[in-house]
C-alpha cells in the first residue's frame, strides 16, 4: 500500500485512502491502530460503501471455489483429445483406443478435465505398481543370491581401500602421523568388530588404538590400529584382515616403529 497519509505525524480520516480501508478491511493494520479507525470509518457513509464492496468482492471470490468449470472451448478440447491419444498410444501401443467422447452444445467435444485427469493418473498409477514389483523382484533376487567374486568358487571379500604398505608392514610408518585420532573401520564397520579382533590377537584392551584407519596390506582389506608402547615417539602398528573377528585375529602384520 503506497497511502503517503499513513506516515508517522500524518493524519488519516475523511476523505479516505482506498488503501487504507483496504488494509483496515484485511485486518493487516495492528491493534491500536484498528481500534482508533474502526469508529471512525464506521460512522462515514463513503468509507462504509467502500467496505461493502470489498465484503462483496471477497464474498464473489470466495464463490468461485465452488462454482463449475465452464465447458472448455472446442479447440483446445481437441487438441488436448489428440495429446491424450497420442500418449495412450505411445503408453500401451496395440491396444484399441477408447471411443470419442459426446460432443457438448454446437458439436464442439467438451472435455471432463477431473475425468481426464483420473484417467491419466490411474494409467500413471498403473505403470508405477509395475515399477515397484520389477524393483521388489529385483530386491528379492539381490537378497536370494549371495554376492560372489569373479572367480568360482571364492568367496567374496573386501576390496581393499586405504593406502597400501608392504605385507611386512613397510611403509606404515609414514602414515602415523596422518592417522593419530582417526577412527576409521574400513571393511570391519565398528568398534565391536574391531575389539573382537583385538581380543582374538591377545592385545591387551586396555591399551585403547590412538588411531584407527583402512589400508591395503599387499592388495589384502586391511586395518591398522596404532598403540602406544610406553616409550616416547615410539608406537606398535598393528594391522587385521577383513575377516578376523572371535578365534581369528587374522594379523596381517605387527610391528614396532619410532625411536628404540
Amino acid at each position: 500500500m503506497t497511502d503517503e497519509s499513513r506516515g508517522i505525524g500524518g493524519t488519516i480520516g475523511p476523505p479516505w485512502s482506498v488503501d487504507v480501508l483496504a488494509d483496515l478491511h484485511a485486518g493487516v493494520l495492528d491493534d491500536t491502530r484498528a481500534a482508533e479507525l474502526w469508529p471512525l470509518v464506521n460512522a462515514d457513509p463513503e468509507a462504509r460503501a467502500i467496505l461493502d464492496a470489498l465484503d462483496a468482492t471477497q464474498a464473489d471470490l470466495a464463490a468461485l471455489a465452488d462454482a463449475p468449470a465452464p465447458p472448455m472451448p472446442a479447440e483446445f478440447a481437441a487438441r488436448l483429445d489428440a495429446a491424450l491419444a497420442a500418449e495412450a498410444a505411445a503408453a500401451f501401443p496395440g491396444q484399441a483406443q477408447a471411443a470419442p467422447r459426446q460432443a457438448g452444445p454446437g458439436n464442439a467435444p467438451v472435455v471432463d478435465l477431473a475425468a481426464a485427469r483420473r484417467r491419466r493418473n490411474k494409467r500413471l498409477g498403473w505403470a508405477a505398481g509395475v515399477l515397484t514389483a520389477a524393483a521388489a523382484a529385483v530386491v528379492a533376487v539381490t537378497v536370494a543370491i549371495p554376492n560372489t567374486s569373479q572367480q568360482t568358487g571364492t568367496p567374496n571379500v573386501a576390496a581393499p581401500t586405504g593406502p597400501s604398505v608392504g605385507n611386512d608392514g613397510a611403509g606404515a610408518q609414514a602414515l602415523v602421523g596422518k592417522a593419530i585420532g582417526v577412527r576409521d573401520f574400513g571393511p570391519l564397520q565398528n568398534e565391536d568388530r574391531l575389539d573382537a579382533c583385538i581380543a582374538a590377537a591377545g592385545l591387551d584392551p586396555k591399551v585403547r588404538p590412538e588411531g584407527i584407519r583402512p589400508v591395503n596390506v599387499g592388495g589384502k582389506a586391511g586395518v591398522m590400529i596404532i598403540l602406544t608402547t610406553g616409550k616416547l615417539a615410539q608406537f606398535r602398528l598393528v594391522a587385521f584382515g577383513a575377516d578376523c573377528g572371535p578365534g581369528n585375529p587374522a594379523v596381517l602384520f605387527d610391528k614396532v616403529v619410532g625411536e628404540k
